[in-house]
């Protein structure tokens, strides 16, 4: 093989080389193949080990296939992050799989590769998508931001923030963007032509560095996945002052009233002093004069115009009055002072504030009605009307909220809880004020309900029914059962339990068995139709919870019937020693009942129909067999002229796939008086056996004949062969001669050993390789005389009686 091609395949030399001739033909190999296509979704971060899914299902292959073919994973990455099973045709993780580090951006992110079996060849692509889980928080390049921003900066200002990066995708990609709270900035968020979002900080409210000389912020940005991530980033305002001048007044008292909660720079009053100086004296100044107090963190005055607003936080709950000490100073240092009066209007500017208590979560399914699952404070810091607090749950749940205290509140359950129904509630509770316009809190309670074991497992079906042929392998698998637990966790944890009972006297595990995880019924044993044609018996599906919930069902399997039985001839008895014959007399008629063959097939169905035929008969004129009945019937009148000894065979066949049959002989006897059988047959059995005799005999002898036969063709093949290496052997040797003795020579005196005297007829020369002898018959004379002097002459020696004229073949001395 080179190149990798098989030695039948023809490679043509392309100019690219065997390289491209390799691909050429795999590619025309891969479109005669077998090939399927799969796709399997599963999210990231997968354990090792963790199911993908059934290839063996999907494909519509089985495990042997599987197996048999060498199923494998073929795939040009250097790292194969799935496995395939074959042993349970399954596809499972291989490796930590992490859909950023796979694709990054790219979606949807997914991998493909072949399955490839042998024996025949099939290719099968599977494409293993994988989906975006939310294990990445979106994040910030930098630590913190920093600006500093002027307090005369203009309301709607723009400061563009860092973006956040989100290695997920889709939904648990980055979402929005949120700032912290704050009374001077805003947050919007905009959109590149990518897509990406960044957000800008709008300048809402001025600066005022009096107040806050620099802010501190949080920039939050949030993905959409759940459960949700997130990712912060500080920032750090400085507010760059400006010097202001602080107001002045001319009264001694003056009284103002302002609403709570009114907005910053809210006027209050004006305050208004005048100076009899000229030229530069004459320019006042007002400020407050008690800056301890903390008063000027509330108000402020105008230096030049001495009007008074608001720059804090007004809150009737922490002060309804206010008193206001300020002065007037001009540029020579005299000074003035006043009192101004604030009272102040008191808002509904406070929602209720819900406070937890205690709150249980889970909560147990068998909780009795009225179990308290929780206790909550409600306050609401305004007075009158608008701290008159109401509550209620929001929802349409099993729940309700009593009062038992002064501002206490405890959530009870108002009806038996069922998990199996719903798992889990979101529990609103809302806190309404009494105000104009009314203020209200919301505060949901997400609580859990825990299961107990109060339900059985349920079977899919009442009765489960299978089929399977009698002579099974055993452990084949016959059907599944299927039950299903509402409960969770080891409460649904399903066992399936093989009930005891006894089928035909033996357990009914000695016939099968249940996989206790997966419910699949097994067979343990062969089945026989004919000893035993079905099984009932009962499963019993039990959970994992305590106590234990079990519910039964009942399986019943069919064994189907195989053509595994030839048919039982009953009549007549075929017996070894004696032989029966039915009689008929020569004075039968046409259709005349001679007997009747009777046969039975234990198997069932079609396989057990029998049909009737005569194989052989002596006479295949005079007899015939019923079809269906085995009757064996004349079909003329018996004449005399018909033999006495009549020998038929009949076959009985079921109907089975394929059929089964039985061969029955029946002896006929044609004769009117029972002696006559009696001779006739007893000479038909020396006969049956004589003919039987011989056969074999003549068999045997066949045999002998032909081994003989083989054996003396073997043999002068083989002297054939070595007379002729010898020959060849000799004619290329330059040795001696040696002569050779026959057994029993003495020497060459008269009185040597052989028991006749032979005619030879001698040529001798030098060359040892042309010599020859010629020898004739037998003569009277037991002298063989020798010259052993002569060498290169012939000589001839005679006996005493007359020599014969012919001699026998050359002998060739060696």
């Amino acid at each position: 093989m080179a190149c990798g091609i098989p030695p039948d395949t023809r490679c043509v030399k392309w100019r690219f080389g065997c390289g491209h001739n390799l691909r050429l033909l795999f590619f025309l190999f891969y479109l005669n193949m077998v090939s399927g296509h799969i796709r399997y979704s599963i999210p990231e971060e997968m354990k090792k080990g963790s199911l993908i899914g059934n290839v063996a299902q999907d494909l519509g292959l089985d495990l042997k296939r599987l197996r048999s073919g060498r199923a494998r994973i073929v795939t040009g990455e250097s790292i194969q992050y799935t496995e395939l099973k074959t042993d349970k045709g399954i596809l499972v993780v291989k490796e930590r799989i992490d859909r950023e580090q796979l694709c990054g951006d790219i979606t949807p992110c997914s991998f493909s590769f072949e399955v490839i079996l042998e024996n025949p060849m099939e290719l099968h692509q599977i494409t293993v998508e994988i989906t975006d889980i939310n294990d990445h928080s979106p994040t910030f390049k930098r630590d913190k931001i920093q600006f500093e921003i002027s307090e005369t900066a203009n309301t709607g200002a723009r400061f563009t923030l860092t973006s956040a990066e989100d290695q997920d995708v889709g939904v648990n990609g980055l979402r929005e963007y949120f700032l912290t709270e704050n009374d001077n900035f805003v947050l919007k968020q905009n959109s590149n032509a990518d897509g990406k979002k960044y957000a800008e900080m709008v300048l809402q409210k001025p600066l005022d560095r009096e107040t806050n000389p620099s802010l501190s912020l949080k920039l939050i940005a949030v993905d959409g996945g759940t459960p949700q991530r997130s990712g912060t980033v500080n920032i750090d305002i400085t507010v760059l002052d400006v010097n202001d001048n602080a107001p002045v007044f001319n009264q001694s008292v003056y009284k103002a009233t302002v609403l709570e909660n009114s907005p910053r720079d809210t006027y209050v009053t004006t305050v208004n002093a005048s100076d009899a100086d000229f030229g530069s004296n004459s320019v006042i100044t007002y400020y407050f004069s008690d800056l301890n107090s903390g008063l000027s963190d509330l108000f402020t005055v105008n230096e030049e115009s001495g009007v008074i607003s608001i720059t804090g936080l007004i809150d009737y709950e922490k002060d309804k009055k206010y008193e206001l000490r300020i002065e007037a100073k001009d540029q020579g240092g005299l000074t003035d002072s006043s009192k101004v009066i604030i009272e102040v209007t008191d808002v509904n500017d406070n929602a209720p504030i819900i406070s937890v208590m205690s709150f249980t979560s889970p909560v147990s399914e068998d909780a009795p009605s009225g179990t308290t699952i929780g206790i909550i404070n409600v306050k609401d810091l305004d007075s009158g009307d608008n701290g008159q607090v109401n509550c209620k749950i929001e929802q349409n749940v099993p729940f309700k909220i009593r009062s038992n205290l002064r501002n206490y509140y405890t959530l009870v359950t108002d009806t038996v809880l069922d998990r199996e129904s719903v798992s889990e509630y979101n529990i609103t509770v809302v806190a309404t004020d009494a105000g104009m316009p009314p203020l209200y809190t919301k505060r949901t309670f997400n609580l859990k309900v825990s299961d107990v074991n109060d339900n059985a497992p349920v079977f899919s079906q009442g009765v489960y029914n299978a089929f399977i042929t009698e002579n099974n392998s055993p452990g084949v698998s016959v059907l599944m059962l299927r039950a299903r637990d509402p409960d969770e966790n080891q409460n649904a944890r399903i066992s399936y339990i093989l009930e005891d009972a006894n089928i035909g006297g033996s357990p009914v595990s000695e016939y099968v068995s249940v996989n206790a995880e997966s419910g699949v019924v097994h067979v343990v044993s062969s089945f026989d139709y004919e000893q035993i044609k079905q099984l009932v018996f009962v499963v019993k599906a039990q959970d994992g919870g305590s106590p234990p919930l079990s519910s039964n069902v009942s399986v019943k399997i069919m064994i189907q019937d195989q053509n595994d039985n030839p048919p039982q001839v009953l009549y007549p008895v075929q017996t070894g020693g004696s032989l029966v014959a039915e009689m008929v007399p020569r004075s039968a008629d046409v259709g005349y009942l001679v007997t009747k063959v009777v046969a039975v097939d234990v198997d069932s169905g079609q396989n057990a129909w029998l049909s009737y035929k005569l194989q052989k008969a002596t006479d295949r004129a005079l007899f015939e067999v019923g079809l269906q009945n085995g009757e064996i019937r004349t079909i003329r009148q018996v004449t005399d002229k018909d033999a006495v000894k009549q020998r038929l065979t009949v076959i009985v066949e079921d109907n089975g796939q394929p059929s089964r049959s039985a061969t029955v002989i029946v002896n006929v006897a044609v004769a009117d008086s029972f002696p006559e059988v009696l001779s006739e047959f007893t000479d038909f059995t020396h006969d049956k056996e004589y003919n039987d005799n011989l056969t074999f005999y003549l068999v045997l002898a066949l045999a002998v004949v032909s081994f003989l036969f083989i054996t003396c063709l073997v043999v002068i093949i083989s002297v054939k062969i070595y007379r002729w290496r010898q020959s060849r052997v000799l004619y290329h040797s330059n040795l001696p001669v040696i002569p050779y003795y026959p057994p029993r020579y003495s020497d060459t005196l008269g009185t040597g050993t052989l028991q006749h005297v032979y005619n030879y007829e001698v040529c001798r020369t030098t060359d040892s390789r042309k010599s020859d002898c010629k020898f004739g018959r037998a003569g009277s004379q037991n002298v063989l005389i020798m010259d052993p002097s002569s060498t290169g002459t012939m000589q001839r020696i005679q006996s005493e009686k007359s020599i014969l004229d012919e001699p026998d073949s050359p002998l060739e001395v060696s």
